[in-house]
């Protein structure tokens, strides 16, 4: 199992009327937070793109517990727990910081194609950082 924690903090942009988060925000946390998990295991997205690899979001869920409010700082928990065969699961954990309360799950399953959007295997450099990381 690979995990990371990536840190932001709640602004007057990511709340609505009623106080919270935007539903949809959470989706750009995700992104966040997985953009900042493949560049800690020195996966980098252009990089991947450079050769050829796309990985697109094919399925994403979230299930809202609790809506964190303006100013809360918030720490996404970003996690890989098996390793890709022809799709990637990037599972996510969304914790208030202040009392590590947890506030919203999800997942996104990302394939691999090339630039024509036909499916790939998962490229080798990819393979080969994950094997290191995820046990069987």
């Amino acid at each position: 199992m690979v995990s990371f924690d990536y840190h932001t903090k709640i602004y007057y942009k990511d709340i609505d009327q009623m106080g919270l988060v935007y539903y949809a925000r959470y989706f750009e946390f995700f992104e966040q937070a997985r953009t900042e998990l493949l560049n800690d295991l020195g996966i980098i997205v252009s990089e991947i793109e450079d050769e050829g690899y796309f990985l697109p979001v094919v399925s994403a869920t979230c299930d809202y517990k609790e809506g964190a409010k303006f100013e809360d700082e918030v720490i996404v928990r970003t996690i890989i727990k098996d390793m890709p065969v022809a799709k990637l699961t990037i599972n996510y954990e969304i914790y208030r910081e202040s009392d590590d309360h947890l506030l919203v799950k999800g997942h996104t399953i990302h394939g691999f194609i090339d630039k024509d959007g036909n499916p790939k295997r998962p490229p080798k450099s990819i393979m080969d950082k994950l094997h290191s990381l995820i046990s069987d």
